[in-house]
């Protein structure tokens, strides 16, 4: 029976409830962007307009009846006014419909002496009244800042003009409808440059007037303020309402994702912790298990395990190494040439499925190891036509010649898979499932029939389609197979080879999905641990730990480990080159520590396994 897809039914289990209600509570805390100086940055308000500034900022100089943008008289240019730079494109972005449409300020910031400044400035602001004609939602408000009018002749000023106000210390007889937020120095309160962590002496300090403001009923905004991803965070968790930056469009995508960057498993795993009985001695290797993280780099490995209580079963091995994954024909590999790398020793063209350069085929270990005896398996939670378990028994030149791929299954030296996607095997004509059982498949309806099957060769199709992830609703999958898996082989009492796959980690980094990244991470570490505690039992079995390569130049640039909280950044769609780590564990394992080519791995486990052939 296919019980996979039947999940997809109760994802809104409590889990999934407290992680969007976690979701929620991160959202509902973004700060607004105030686009400081803005007539600075290369396209004066269109850019800040366009990346959803809620605040925009002009300088402004009163000079011969004209309101100049400008900090100093010495930098004024004769074109660039209030008008022509700010006035004149907001009432053409409303008229036009440009953009969201969605209310915002223009602080005005008097570098002049405040009362005729504030006389050109209504008499400048007049003729844009279709910019204001709903008072209950205007497009925009015009907010005084810098020398202002003394805060008793606040009243004077029609709508829609307001005030900055810019004191926590002066705050009897406040005209609150005439004041629109409030804003301080930064400098103040803390000399904090924005990088590292702001000690709790200036968070708290700085708190103080946030909270004033907010007492109130205004927002606060802080100027002078650190520019940078970290002290917009900080900001932004410290309850500052709008974030001053000379950055919008940056500073708005930052604070936008990062909701959805922010991530606290609900799902802690318990961790196995080895023996280490048979760790490195130099006896002879009976079994090999390859578990295989699809994209699951040291950032990934990092963010997993500090999310699962700062440890994983996986962390908890001590030989361990770094291997290089460039393909043949590119920097940059993706899961077919990297997977026939390690199952063949080969370095292969991107998209090449256990195909050689040359287009003959790659002789992989399930082949190699046959004529030696050894049974083989391969488990994925990917579906079985899949690039990197497709590279353990298949040969093809492009890794989306699925027909041909599921052909080669039947004719292959495995005794045993287990993955999705039993529909690759149906739809093109020809029902490659009643050819796998007359090359002598069982085809078990469950993971216990396979794993108590007596049949030399057997496979199980977790599903018709994909399999769910687990953020869908799966669970326990890669373990129940791979400990499927292991029972099955042991009772034939012959060595053998298992692959085993976590598939979506890499889904998750290509998608920027943070949960899929941990919670995959966390599935396929369960599976780590089956591998390990029966490597534990038998004493012959040499486990390695890897992945293909890293997905999404992943970084973690903050977390917190009370919290079991992470943020994670991703810096492409794509794989990336960098180095990923290696694992391993049992007799022989401290032959693979060090760096070295993704086929070294192959050479490695053949190397492992000839004390036991000779």
């Amino acid at each position: 029976m296919n019980f996979f897809p039947l999940m997809r039914l109760k994802t809104c289990s409590f889990t999934c409830l407290l992680f969007f209600f976690l979701l929620f509570r991160l959202v509902a805390q973004q700060a607004k962007i105030h686009s400081h100086n803005d007539y600075l940055q290369n396209v004066p308000f269109w850019e800040a307009y366009a990346s959803g500034a809620a605040s925009i900022e002009a300088d402004v100089i009163l000079m011969n009846d004209t309101l100049f943008v400008a900090h100093e008289k010495e930098s004024i240019k004769k074109d660039q006014t209030l008008t022509s730079l700010y006035l004149d494109p907001i009432l053409k972005a409303k008229q036009l419909g440009i953009g969201k449409q969605e209310p915002f300020m223009l602080l005005v910031d008097f570098k002049t002496e405040a009362y005729a400044t504030m006389e050109q400035l209504l008499k400048d602001i007049a003729p844009y009244g279709a910019l204001w004609e709903d008072q209950t939602q205007p497009f925009v408000k015009i907010v005084v800042s810098g020398n202002r009018p003394a805060k008793e002749d606040y009243h004077k000023y029609p709508f829609p003009v307001f005030f900055d106000y810019q004191s926590t210390e002066d705050t009897l007889n406040l005209p609150l409808e005439k004041i629109e937020l409030f804003s301080l120095s930064f400098g103040r309160f803390s000399r904090w440059n924005g990088k590292g962590r702001i000690t709790d002496e200036d968070a708290q300090k700085l708190k103080e007037p946030i909270q004033i403001a907010h007492g109130f009923g205004k927002p606060f905004r802080f100027w002078a303020s650190p520019d940078s991803k970290t002290a917009w965070k900080a900001l932004s968790e410290m309850g500052v309402d709008f974030i001053n930056t000379d950055q919008p469009y940056a500073a708005d995508s930052y604070l936008k994702s990062l909701p959805e960057r922010l991530y606290k498993s609900p799902n802690v795993s318990e961790i196995y912790r080895p023996t280490f009985e048979t760790d490195g001695i130099p006896s002879k290797v009976k079994n090999i298990i390859l578990l295989i993280g699809d994209g699951n780099g040291l950032a990934q490995l990092s963010a997993t395990m500090y999310a699962n209580n700062n440890q994983l079963t996986i962390t908890q091995l001590k030989n361990m190494g770094l291997i290089k994954t460039q393909a043949a024909d590119d920097f940059t590999t993706d899961s077919a040439a990297a997977g026939t790398a390690l199952a063949s020793g080969q370095k292969v063209k991107n998209r090449s499925v256990g195909s050689l350069p040359d287009g003959s085929a790659a002789e992989n270990l399930p082949e190699y190891l046959k004529s030696h005896g050894f049974h083989s398996g391969i488990v994925s939670s990917d579906n079985v036509t899949g690039a990197t378990p497709a590279a353990f028994y298949a040969h093809q030149t492009d890794r989306d010649l699925i027909r041909e791929i599921a052909a080669e299954l039947s004719e292959s030296s495995l005794n045993l898979f287990i993955g999705g996607g039993k529909n690759d095997f149906m739809r093109f004509g020809t029902d490659e499932t009643k050819t796998l059982e007359a090359q002598g498949f069982f085809l078990a309806g469950s993971l216990e029939e396979l794993a108590a099957s007596n049949a030399s060769r057997v496979g199980y199709f977790a599903s018709n389609q994909g399999l769910p992830k687990v953020m869908q609703g799966r669970k326990h999958y890669l373990k129940n197979a791979t400990k499927a898996s292991l029972d099955y082989f042991q009772s034939k009492k012959q060595p053998f080879f298992l692959m085993v796959e976590g598939a979506y980690i890499d889904s998750g980094g290509h998608a920027h999905e943070v949960g899929t990244v941990i919670e995959e991470g966390i599935d396929f570490d369960q599976a780590v641990a089956e591998a390990l505690r029966f490597a534990d039992k038998d004493g012959q079995t040499l486990v390695i730990v890897t992945a293909d390569h890293e997905t999404g130049g992943i970084s973690l640039p903050q977390g917190n480990l009370g919290r079991q909280e992470l943020e994670l950044e991703f810096s492409t769609e794509d794989h990336t080159g960098i180095m990923v780590p290696v694992f391993a564990y049992g007799p022989q394992s401290d032959t693979f520590r060090g760096v070295y080519e993704n086929t070294a791995i192959y050479d490695k486990i053949i190397a492992a396994i000839q004390r036991y052939l000779e």
